[in-house]
């Protein structure tokens, strides 16, 4: 295995159709590639196994979350670099993972073979989604997928989001911390809804009781909050009995479609659609329609992603589907806005709010990092790495303009000749709707 380094760039070279932007450091301590900048370390044999039976991002999913690769250097600039040799076209060249797609070019899977060695792959590593259950997006799948997720400790989260414990993009003014950022986003919701005094809201994806504790602390609102993950209703209930605000909040840990208690004044769901899914967006939006009053608002806080020439051929993220968001989809800005109107709602806004994300991201990333050691003690050394190669994955993606997050704002329209206190215009971040 003499220099596997420069075997390993050529073979990526030869797949990709153009040079590997970053330096290569191999098991065999051979390095190869640009002297500069940050060095992918390939520490184990283990991991190109890995790469021949599950090709694309699975497999290199794997590999990282096992520490059998990793980086040294910036993993932002790293990821940026990879990020048009993996998933981009330029000129005659192909993406990485295209590559290893076609069929056509399968056949260079076998150097990689050769290097790897004829042994079958290592099982995959801990924190892997197994046993999902029943269709996508029943309510017990959807449990199991939210569980996953969430209820992996609520002292973790606190040390990657921060004191305000809002996991959603957070709304950034200059030399702003995360915590005013977050507690300005809360704010631009709450206005856009036009909360008021003893109004009902139905926060949609709880979490952990930020939204919640915001309407009803400074605006007065009633509010109903609904998560399916135990462990954040619990965090949830004990800091609204801590801000004394018992009396105008309930936590359920409930399907938002078994909510029947509407009809509601307004409806707040930050980042949660994402976990809905394609083919149950429409029972989304039905579901929220019936739940308002004639006049209400739904303020709707959600990634998008880029639309693809042939949606039907669209596929899944499998590194956050396997390891991150169980079942997790993501949809156009358009087919969203779409969805909504067919439900009967009128769209009066629709915000983007993409960079705020990296920003966000970028804090969240930084949160981890410093307390790394205290991070892998309290879940394991996979979480962690997962949680690290996703969320700076995710700001790159944001910045270079592969996903983004919109605010919708729409309106359960009166009928034709009632007047609705919804109507009115109303004033917020210098937009008037």
């Amino acid at each position: 295995m003499a220099d596997a380094a420069s075997r390993l760039t050529t073979l990526a070279e030869e797949l990709a159709g153009g040079p590997l932007p970053v330096r290569l450091r191999a098991w065999d301590g051979s390095e190869s590639g640009p002297k500069e900048g940050p060095v992918l370390i390939v520490r184990d044999r283990r991991a190109l196994r890995r790469l021949v039976w599950k090709p694309g991002e699975l497999g290199l999913a794997r590999a990282w979350v096992a520490g059998e690769i990793d980086v040294e250097g910036d993993l932002y600039e790293l990821l940026d670099r990879l990020s048009g040799v993996l998933w981009e076209r330029s000129g005659e060249g192909r993406g990485l993972l295209d590559a290893a797609r076609d069929p056509r070019v399968r056949a260079a899977i076998g150097s990689l073979l050769r290097l790897a060695g004829p042994l079958p792959p290592p099982p995959p590593p801990a924190e892997e989604v197994r046993g999902r259950s029943g269709g996508s997006h029943t309510r017990r799948r959807d449990k199991q997928a939210i569980s996953h997720h969430y209820d992996v400790g609520n002292d973790f989260y606190e040390l990657v989001l921060g004191p305000s414990m809002v996991y959603s993009c957070a709304y950034w003014s200059p030399d702003g911390t995360l915590e005013e950022a977050q507690r300005d986003k809360l704010d631009l919701v709450a206005r856009k809804l036009n909360l008021k005094e003893g109004d009902r809201l139905l926060d949609v994806g709880c979490g952990w009781g930020s939204m919640a504790i915001h309407a009803a602390r400074e605006y007065g609102a009633r509010v109903v909050g609904v998560t399916l993950s135990r462990e954040q209703a619990a965090y949830a209930r004990k800091r609204i009995a801590d801000e004394g605000l018992t009396d105008r909040i309930e936590i359920r840990v409930q399907d938002y479609r078994d909510v029947a208690d509407g009809p509601y004044d307004a409806i707040s769901s930050i980042g949660m659609a994402e976990h809905v899914g394609a083919v149950k967006y429409r029972e989304y939006a039905d579901v929220l329609y019936g739940l308002l009053k004639p006049g209400g608002r739904v303020l709707n806080h959600q990634i998008s992603r880029r639309p693809e020439p042939d949606e039907e051929a669209y596929e899944i993220d499998a590194f956050i589907d396997a390891y991150v968001f169980p079942d997790g989809e993501l949809s156009p800005m358009g087919r969203t806005l779409t969805t909504l109107e067919d439900a009967g709602f009128e769209v009066r806004d629709v915000e983007a709010i993409r960079e705020h994300y990296a920003l966000t991201l970028r804090r969240w990333v930084a949160n981890l990092e410093r307390e790394w050691d205290r991070a892998v003690r309290l879940v394991s050394p996979g979480r962690a790495r997962i949680w690290r190669l996703y969320m700076a994955a995710s700001a790159v993606s944001f910045e270079r303009n592969r996903i983004g997050v919109n605010q919708f704002l729409a309106v359960k329209t009166p009928e034709s000749g009632r007047s609705g206190t919804a109507l009115r215009p109303r004033v917020w971040n210098e937009t008037t709707v």
